[in-house]
């Protein structure tokens, strides 16, 4: 079966997606292995300055999912090595000295017929008992299967899949960078969600300000104060909610990346925006079934399965082995004789139970469901990579109207704090005016990291996030 590491990313991806939405409770359950990671070193009281490019490079030397590859690929080549163990020669040696006595009687000497004593003897005079005797042996033994198709087309099976685990590897090394792409992303949106509600703070604490000094005055009734307090501390519990998330996001990427815990850094990337220049849709396509190390396994995967069957139906063939010793023998090393052995034979299959049908039918299965996920998958890289570009021109466009309405809700904001100011409407227009702004804010920050997220899952859907990531986030 292909081993693919896009389906376990989508529930990642997923589920980092989902933590923008309203708490919920976390539930035991498996835990996905590209969220995790093996931590590297011990925390310092140094505060790490992590970038897109560390962040990587960290994640492919510590994440758990790209662990978990590479000791996949280490089970792989040595389940290789044991088919691989029945077509080489079984070369051994064994000394033996042995010192024994043998009962006659036991072996039912002592009822000889007459007919087989020797003359003048009788059964009563035979010797019940041998007396201690030595017996070596020192040989040198070669066993070697010269045909056997069975054992051939399974080792060449066995040779497949570790292409296959090969392949799975540089997957799993794509599924990384999608990963720590997608939760930098999630903290640079999580830290602008913090500096815009720290902005919006300061804005509701200066219109609190002004209401109660014109209350004072005598210039605003008390609903206006009441008002502006009650938007003030909207807008602190926005920033308390901002930065515990934006903790929390932190955290996810220092697991995914494998920071020892406790370890203090600060992302230093910004959200960029940069529009793509996208290529034709074609050109895409073509590098994604060229690229795309799923692709390739599953690919491999097949050929496998094909081999297997033919192993399978090569249980119906003749097989050749080969088979000698040579070694010394006698009652002791120093008085002994050479001899030696040398037998080949064929063993030819006339009835073996139906066992190589049952094989065979076996191997017909596996090769289908090879044959049928690898139909599945070049559909999904199709519609991988036309999401991907759907996803980025819309999130361009998004990206684009956001920033107009934030530039509009700022000037509305002005205009109304204005009119406020000189009396010619209550609190109400300002308060409105200030919602209005954070909504804006929330779109344009929600829009960016969809624009660059799209970006990312571009690069992954073409088998290029690796090399790409930080290239498509410049907009080449």
């Amino acid at each position: 079966m292909v081993f693919s590491c896009t389906t376990v990313v989508v529930f990642a991806v997923a589920g980092m997606l989902a933590q923008s939405g309203p708490p919920s409770v976390s539930l035991p359950g498996p835990q996905n292995p590209f969220l995790g990671s093996a931590p590297e070193g011990k925390a310092t009281n140094e505060v790490l300055q992590i970038d897109f490019k560390d962040a990587i490079d960290r994640g492919l030397r510590n994440n758990l999912g790209l662990l978990l590859a590479v000791d996949q690929s280490e089970t792989v080549r040595g389940e290789r090595w044991k088919e691989l163990s029945s077509l080489l020669p079984d070369f051994s040696a064994h000394i033996m000295e042995s010192v024994q006595s043998e009962s006659l009687s036991a072996l039912g000497f002592n009822k000889l017929a007459p007919v087989l004593l020797p003359p003048g003897a009788s059964a009563s005079s035979f010797p019940r008992l041998i007396p201690a005797f030595n017996y070596f042996d020192a040989r040198l033994s070669l066993g070697q299967s010269v045909f056997n198709f069975k054992n051939l087309e399974r080792e060449r099976a066995a040779s497949e899949n570790v292409k296959v685990a090969q392949f799975n590897y540089k997957d799993a090394r794509e599924v990384v960078v999608l990963a720590i792409g997608n939760s930098y992303l999630q903290a640079i949106a999580a830290a602008a969600r913090v500096e815009t509600a720290e902005a919006q703070v300061k804005s509701a604490r200066a219109l609190y300000d002004k209401a109660v000094d014109q209350q004072k005055a005598g210039l605003s009734p008390a609903i206006d104060t009441l008002r502006a307090q009650v938007e003030l501390q909207a807008r602190q519990q926005q920033l308390i909610v901002a930065r515990n998330e934006l903790a929390k996001q932190r955290l996810t990427v220092a697991r995914i990346i494998g920071l020892p815990p406790g370890q203090e850094f600060v992302l230093t990337e910004k959200a960029p925006y940069q529009a793509l220049n996208a290529l034709p849709l074609e050109t895409y396509l073509e590098r994604a079934y060229a690229s795309r190390a799923d692709y390739q396994a599953a690919l491999a995967q097949v050929r496998s399965a094909e081999l297997s069957r033919r192993a399978a139906t090569a249980g119906h063939y003749p097989t050749f082995d080969l088979n000698a010793n040579f070694g010394e023998i006698g009652t002791n090393p120093g008085q002994s004789n050479d001899t030696w052995q040398v037998m080949g034979g064929v063993n030819i299959p006339i009835f073996s139970g139906n066992r190589v049908h049952g094989d065979v039918l076996e191997a017909d299965s596996q090769l289908k469901q090879a044959r049928s996920q690898l139909a599945d998958l070049r559909g999904r890289i199709d519609y991988e990579v036309r999401t991907a570009l759907l996803d980025l021109n819309a999130a361009g466009e998004q990206v684009e109207v956001a920033r107009s309405s934030v530039d509009l809700a700022e000037q509305a904001l002005a205009q109304s704090q204005d009119r406020f100011t000189a009396g010619v409407t209550d609190n109400l227009e300002v308060v409105q005016a200030q919602e209005a702004l954070a909504s804006a804010h929330e779109n344009y920050i929600e829009s960016l990291y969809a624009h660059n997220l799209s970006k990312v899952e571009l690069a992954r859907s073409i088998g290029d996030a690796e090399e790409g990531v930080k290239r498509y986030l410049k907009g080449n």
